[in-house]
Protein backbone atom coordinates (compact mmCIF):
# COMPACT_ATOMS: atom_id res chain seq x y z
CA UNK A 1 0.00 0.00 0.00
CA UNK A 2 2.93 2.35 0.65
CA UNK A 3 5.33 0.84 -1.89
CA UNK A 4 5.45 4.01 -4.01
CA UNK A 5 7.11 5.78 -1.08
CA UNK A 6 10.16 3.56 -1.44
CA UNK A 7 10.84 4.30 -5.09
CA UNK A 8 14.00 6.31 -5.82
CA UNK A 9 13.70 9.72 -7.42
CA UNK A 10 16.40 11.88 -9.01
CA UNK A 11 15.94 15.61 -8.54
CA UNK A 12 17.15 17.98 -11.24
CA UNK A 13 19.35 15.24 -12.74
CA UNK A 14 21.58 15.79 -9.74
CA UNK A 15 20.39 14.43 -6.38
CA UNK A 16 19.03 10.88 -6.16
CA UNK A 17 16.81 10.16 -3.18
CA UNK A 18 16.60 6.64 -1.79
CA UNK A 19 12.88 7.06 -1.16
CA UNK A 20 10.12 9.65 -1.49
CA UNK A 21 9.73 10.38 2.20
CA UNK A 22 11.11 13.72 3.33
CA UNK A 23 11.59 14.75 6.93
CA UNK A 24 9.79 18.08 7.14
CA UNK A 25 11.47 21.06 8.83
CA UNK A 26 10.61 20.91 12.53
CA UNK A 27 11.52 23.80 14.82
CA UNK A 28 12.83 22.31 18.06
CA UNK A 29 14.62 25.30 19.70
CA UNK A 30 17.52 23.09 20.76
CA UNK A 31 20.57 25.07 19.59
CA UNK A 32 22.87 26.56 22.23
CA UNK A 33 22.82 30.22 23.27
CA UNK A 34 25.08 31.13 20.35
CA UNK A 35 22.61 29.39 18.00
CA UNK A 36 25.13 26.62 17.29
CA UNK A 37 23.83 23.06 16.71
CA UNK A 38 24.51 20.79 19.68
CA UNK A 39 25.74 17.21 20.07
CA UNK A 40 22.15 16.17 20.77
CA UNK A 41 21.14 17.61 17.39
CA UNK A 42 23.86 15.59 15.69
CA UNK A 43 22.40 12.37 17.13
CA UNK A 44 18.82 13.47 16.45
CA UNK A 45 19.35 14.06 12.73
CA UNK A 46 21.62 11.05 12.20
CA UNK A 47 18.91 8.81 13.66
CA UNK A 48 16.50 10.08 10.97
CA UNK A 49 18.86 9.65 8.01
CA UNK A 50 16.59 6.96 6.59
CA UNK A 51 14.47 9.72 5.06
CA UNK A 52 15.01 10.24 1.36
CA UNK A 53 15.88 13.82 2.30
CA UNK A 54 16.03 15.60 5.64
CA UNK A 55 15.06 19.27 5.58
CA UNK A 56 16.66 20.93 8.57
CA UNK A 57 14.71 22.85 11.15
CA UNK A 58 14.31 26.45 9.99
CA UNK A 59 17.72 28.12 10.31
CA UNK A 60 18.10 31.87 10.52
CA UNK A 61 20.22 33.72 7.98
CA UNK A 62 21.20 36.61 10.29
CA UNK A 63 20.54 37.81 13.85
CA UNK A 64 17.40 39.88 13.20
CA UNK A 65 15.75 36.88 11.59
CA UNK A 66 15.16 35.26 14.98
CA UNK A 67 11.70 34.96 16.48
CA UNK A 68 12.00 31.83 18.62
CA UNK A 69 14.50 30.94 21.36
CA UNK A 70 17.56 28.83 20.55
CA UNK A 71 16.89 28.40 16.85
CA UNK A 72 20.10 27.59 14.95
CA UNK A 73 21.80 30.00 12.59
CA UNK A 74 24.01 29.86 9.50
CA UNK A 75 25.82 33.18 9.74
CA UNK A 76 28.85 32.50 11.98
CA UNK A 77 31.77 30.14 11.60
CA UNK A 78 30.82 28.40 14.85
CA UNK A 79 27.33 27.74 13.49
CA UNK A 80 28.76 26.43 10.20
CA UNK A 81 31.09 24.13 12.14
CA UNK A 82 28.21 22.91 14.30
CA UNK A 83 26.09 22.11 11.27
CA UNK A 84 29.03 20.35 9.63
CA UNK A 85 29.00 17.80 12.44
CA UNK A 86 25.30 17.22 11.73
CA UNK A 87 25.68 16.77 7.98
CA UNK A 88 28.68 14.48 8.39
CA UNK A 89 26.67 12.27 10.73
CA UNK A 90 23.70 12.18 8.33
CA UNK A 91 25.93 11.37 5.36
CA UNK A 92 27.69 8.64 7.35
CA UNK A 93 24.28 6.97 7.70
CA UNK A 94 23.62 7.25 3.95
CA UNK A 95 21.25 10.22 4.18
CA UNK A 96 20.94 13.56 2.42
CA UNK A 97 20.11 16.91 3.99
CA UNK A 98 19.03 20.40 2.95
CA UNK A 99 19.22 23.49 5.14
CA UNK A 100 16.03 25.53 5.36
CA UNK A 101 16.97 29.22 5.19
CA UNK A 102 14.80 31.43 7.39
CA UNK A 103 14.06 35.01 8.29
CA UNK A 104 10.87 35.48 10.27
CA UNK A 105 10.31 39.15 9.34
CA UNK A 106 7.63 40.77 11.51
CA UNK A 107 7.51 37.68 13.75
CA UNK A 108 11.02 38.55 15.04
CA UNK A 109 11.60 40.05 18.46
CA UNK A 110 14.46 42.39 19.50
CA UNK A 111 14.86 40.37 22.69
CA UNK A 112 17.08 38.14 20.54
CA UNK A 113 19.13 40.81 18.73
CA UNK A 114 20.19 44.45 18.79
CA UNK A 115 18.12 46.25 16.19
CA UNK A 116 14.73 46.78 14.61
CA UNK A 117 12.16 44.28 13.43
CA UNK A 118 11.93 44.37 9.62
CA UNK A 119 8.97 43.54 7.40
CA UNK A 120 7.57 44.61 4.02
CA UNK A 121 5.27 47.13 5.74
CA UNK A 122 4.81 48.53 9.24
CA UNK A 123 2.00 46.10 10.01
CA UNK A 124 2.31 44.07 13.18
CA UNK A 125 0.58 40.94 14.38
CA UNK A 126 -1.12 40.08 17.62
CA UNK A 127 0.28 37.60 20.09
CA UNK A 128 3.54 36.70 21.73
CA UNK A 129 6.74 34.75 21.09
CA UNK A 130 6.26 30.98 21.32
CA UNK A 131 7.85 29.50 24.47
CA UNK A 132 8.38 33.06 25.74
CA UNK A 133 4.86 34.34 26.18
CA UNK A 134 5.97 37.40 28.16
CA UNK A 135 7.38 38.85 24.91
CA UNK A 136 4.64 40.42 22.79
CA UNK A 137 5.15 41.21 19.12
CA UNK A 138 6.10 44.72 18.03
CA UNK A 139 5.13 46.83 15.06
CA UNK A 140 7.91 46.31 12.51
CA UNK A 141 9.78 48.85 10.45
CA UNK A 142 9.05 48.80 6.72
CA UNK A 143 12.24 47.60 5.04
CA UNK A 144 13.99 50.19 2.88
CA UNK A 145 15.34 49.31 -0.54
CA UNK A 146 18.81 49.17 1.02
CA UNK A 147 17.47 46.80 3.68
CA UNK A 148 15.98 44.59 0.97
CA UNK A 149 19.21 44.50 -1.02
CA UNK A 150 21.11 43.46 2.10
CA UNK A 151 18.54 40.77 2.92
CA UNK A 152 18.92 39.29 -0.57
CA UNK A 153 22.70 39.23 -0.13
CA UNK A 154 22.35 37.61 3.29
CA UNK A 155 20.15 34.81 1.96
CA UNK A 156 22.78 34.09 -0.71
CA UNK A 157 25.59 34.13 1.86
CA UNK A 158 23.64 31.76 4.13
CA UNK A 159 23.22 29.39 1.17
CA UNK A 160 26.97 29.51 0.57
CA UNK A 161 27.52 28.83 4.27
CA UNK A 162 25.16 25.85 4.07
CA UNK A 163 27.24 24.26 1.32
CA UNK A 164 30.39 24.93 3.36
CA UNK A 165 28.66 23.16 6.25
CA UNK A 166 28.15 20.08 4.09
CA UNK A 167 24.45 20.37 3.23
CA UNK A 168 23.40 18.87 -0.10
CA UNK A 169 21.32 21.93 -0.89
CA UNK A 170 18.98 24.52 0.60
CA UNK A 171 15.28 25.11 0.88
CA UNK A 172 14.42 28.81 0.98
CA UNK A 173 11.64 29.33 3.52
CA UNK A 174 9.13 31.47 1.66
CA UNK A 175 6.05 30.22 3.52
CA UNK A 176 4.08 30.11 6.75
CA UNK A 177 3.75 33.84 7.36
CA UNK A 178 7.48 34.61 7.59
CA UNK A 179 9.45 37.31 5.76
CA UNK A 180 9.27 36.19 2.12
CA UNK A 181 5.65 35.14 2.55
CA UNK A 182 4.84 38.57 4.01
CA UNK A 183 5.86 40.19 0.71
CA UNK A 184 3.51 37.83 -1.18
CA UNK A 185 0.24 38.65 0.62
CA UNK A 186 -1.74 41.88 0.54
CA UNK A 187 -2.51 41.63 4.26
CA UNK A 188 1.18 42.12 5.09
CA UNK A 189 2.43 44.05 2.06
CA UNK A 190 1.04 47.54 1.57
CA UNK A 191 4.07 49.02 -0.15
CA UNK A 192 3.69 51.47 -3.03
CA UNK A 193 7.14 51.00 -4.57
CA UNK A 194 8.50 48.25 -6.83
CA UNK A 195 7.97 45.67 -4.07
CA UNK A 196 4.23 46.25 -3.64
CA UNK A 197 0.77 46.73 -5.18
CA UNK A 198 1.04 44.42 -8.23
CA UNK A 199 1.70 40.68 -8.57
CA UNK A 200 5.03 41.29 -10.30
CA UNK A 201 6.16 43.76 -7.66
CA UNK A 202 5.02 41.66 -4.71
CA UNK A 203 6.83 38.63 -6.17
CA UNK A 204 10.02 40.59 -6.73
CA UNK A 205 11.66 39.93 -3.35
CA UNK A 206 10.99 36.18 -3.45
CA UNK A 207 12.42 35.98 -6.96
CA UNK A 208 15.44 38.15 -6.15
CA UNK A 209 16.27 35.89 -3.19
CA UNK A 210 15.78 32.76 -5.30
CA UNK A 211 17.93 34.11 -8.12
CA UNK A 212 20.69 35.25 -5.76
CA UNK A 213 20.82 31.82 -4.09
CA UNK A 214 20.82 30.06 -7.46
CA UNK A 215 23.66 32.28 -8.66
CA UNK A 216 25.64 31.46 -5.52
CA UNK A 217 25.19 27.66 -5.33
CA UNK A 218 23.40 26.53 -8.54
CA UNK A 219 19.75 25.70 -9.22
CA UNK A 220 20.49 21.98 -8.79
CA UNK A 221 20.80 22.66 -5.06
CA UNK A 222 17.93 25.12 -4.50
CA UNK A 223 14.34 24.51 -3.44
CA UNK A 224 11.60 26.85 -2.20
CA UNK A 225 8.69 26.54 0.22
CA UNK A 226 5.55 28.64 -0.38
CA UNK A 227 2.11 29.13 1.18
CA UNK A 228 -0.31 30.32 -1.52
CA UNK A 229 -3.13 29.95 1.01
CA UNK A 230 -2.72 32.47 3.84
CA UNK A 231 -3.46 30.83 7.18
CA UNK A 232 -0.71 31.38 9.79
CA UNK A 233 -0.15 34.90 11.16
CA UNK A 234 -1.73 36.08 7.91
CA UNK A 235 -5.15 36.97 6.56
CA UNK A 236 -6.10 35.82 3.08
CA UNK A 237 -7.09 38.19 0.29
CA UNK A 238 -8.64 37.16 -3.01
CA UNK A 239 -6.00 39.28 -4.79
CA UNK A 240 -3.29 36.93 -3.46
CA UNK A 241 -4.19 34.42 -6.18
CA UNK A 242 -2.82 36.67 -8.90
CA UNK A 243 0.42 37.13 -6.98
CA UNK A 244 1.02 33.39 -6.80
CA UNK A 245 -0.09 32.87 -10.40
CA UNK A 246 2.70 35.27 -11.38
CA UNK A 247 5.25 33.90 -8.93
CA UNK A 248 4.78 30.26 -9.92
CA UNK A 249 4.94 31.10 -13.62
CA UNK A 250 8.31 32.72 -12.97
CA UNK A 251 9.50 29.82 -10.84
CA UNK A 252 8.71 27.40 -13.65
CA UNK A 253 11.63 28.94 -15.55
CA UNK A 254 14.09 28.59 -12.66
CA UNK A 255 14.58 24.78 -12.68
CA UNK A 256 14.36 24.41 -8.90
CA UNK A 257 15.02 21.07 -7.21
CA UNK A 258 11.46 21.13 -5.88
CA UNK A 259 8.65 23.35 -4.65
CA UNK A 260 7.40 22.56 -1.15
CA UNK A 261 3.91 23.45 0.03
CA UNK A 262 3.90 25.15 3.42
CA UNK A 263 0.74 24.23 5.30
CA UNK A 264 -0.12 22.46 8.56
CA UNK A 265 -3.15 20.60 7.22
CA UNK A 266 -3.66 20.03 3.50
CA UNK A 267 -7.36 19.39 4.09
CA UNK A 268 -7.77 23.19 4.34
CA UNK A 269 -9.45 24.84 1.36
CA UNK A 270 -9.17 28.40 0.11
CA UNK A 271 -11.86 30.11 -1.95
CA UNK A 272 -9.39 32.15 -4.00
CA UNK A 273 -7.41 29.00 -4.84
CA UNK A 274 -10.57 27.06 -5.74
CA UNK A 275 -9.83 24.40 -3.13
CA UNK A 276 -6.70 22.91 -1.61
CA UNK A 277 -3.35 24.68 -1.88
CA UNK A 278 -1.68 21.46 -3.04
CA UNK A 279 -4.16 21.09 -5.91
CA UNK A 280 -3.54 24.69 -6.90
CA UNK A 281 0.25 24.20 -6.97
CA UNK A 282 -0.06 20.97 -8.96
CA UNK A 283 -2.07 22.82 -11.56
CA UNK A 284 0.30 25.76 -11.99
CA UNK A 285 3.74 24.37 -11.15
CA UNK A 286 5.60 22.29 -13.73
CA UNK A 287 8.33 20.77 -11.56
CA UNK A 288 8.71 18.40 -8.62
CA UNK A 289 6.19 19.13 -5.88
CA UNK A 290 6.44 18.20 -2.20
CA UNK A 291 3.17 17.61 -0.37
CA UNK A 292 2.74 18.02 3.37
CA UNK A 293 0.06 18.60 5.96
CA UNK A 294 -1.25 15.85 8.25
CA UNK A 295 -0.70 12.99 5.79
CA UNK A 296 0.00 9.48 6.98
CA UNK A 297 2.26 7.17 5.02
CA UNK A 298 -0.87 5.52 3.59
CA UNK A 299 -2.71 8.70 2.60
CA UNK A 300 0.50 10.26 1.33
CA UNK A 301 1.31 7.23 -0.82
CA UNK A 302 -2.18 7.36 -2.28
CA UNK A 303 -1.76 11.05 -3.06
CA UNK A 304 1.49 10.34 -4.90
CA UNK A 305 -0.16 7.52 -6.84
CA UNK A 306 -2.95 9.96 -7.75
CA UNK A 307 -0.34 12.45 -9.02
CA UNK A 308 -1.24 15.07 -6.41
CA UNK A 309 2.46 15.56 -5.65
CA UNK A 310 5.78 13.73 -6.10
CA UNK A 311 7.32 13.62 -2.63
CA UNK A 312 5.78 13.38 0.84
CA UNK A 313 7.08 15.45 3.76
CA UNK A 314 6.35 14.01 7.20
CA UNK A 315 6.57 16.16 10.34
CA UNK A 316 5.57 15.23 13.87
CA UNK A 317 5.65 11.45 13.33
CA UNK A 318 9.39 11.88 12.70
CA UNK A 319 9.74 13.47 16.14
CA UNK A 320 8.07 10.45 17.73
CA UNK A 321 9.80 7.87 15.51
CA UNK A 322 13.44 8.39 14.62
CA UNK A 323 13.16 5.17 12.61
CA UNK A 324 9.96 6.29 10.87
CA UNK A 325 11.01 5.12 7.41
CA UNK A 326 12.10 1.70 8.61
CA UNK A 327 8.86 1.21 10.56
CA UNK A 328 6.68 2.18 7.60
CA UNK A 329 8.65 -0.11 5.31
CA UNK A 330 8.19 -3.02 7.73
CA UNK A 331 4.54 -2.22 8.44
CA UNK A 332 5.24 -1.70 12.15
CA UNK A 333 3.09 0.35 14.50
CA UNK A 334 4.29 3.92 14.95
CA UNK A 335 4.72 5.65 18.29
CA UNK A 336 2.09 8.38 18.50
CA UNK A 337 3.36 11.95 18.80
CA UNK A 338 2.54 14.01 21.88
CA UNK A 339 3.54 17.50 22.98
CA UNK A 340 5.84 16.26 25.74
CA UNK A 341 8.23 15.01 23.05
CA UNK A 342 9.15 18.61 22.18
CA UNK A 343 11.15 18.87 25.39
CA UNK A 344 13.90 16.49 24.32
CA UNK A 345 15.80 15.34 21.26
CA UNK A 346 15.57 11.56 20.89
Amino acid sequence: MTQVLFETLTLNDSITLNNRILMAPLTRCMADDELVPTADMVKYYAKRAGAGLIISEATIIRPDGQGYPNTPGLFTQAQIAGWKKVTEAVHAEGGKMFAQLWHVGRVAHPHFFDGEVLAPSAIGIEGSVPRMRELTYQTPKAATKADIKQLVDDYAKAAENAIEAGFDGVEIHGANGYLIDQFLHYAANQRSDEYGETPANMSRFALEVTDAVIERIGSHRVALRVSPGAYFNMEGDKRDRAVFDYLITELNARNLVYLHLGIFDDAMEFDYLDGRASAYLRKVYDGTLVGVGSYTAETGAKAIENDQFDLLAIGRPFIANGDYVEKVRAGEVLVEYNESMLASLE
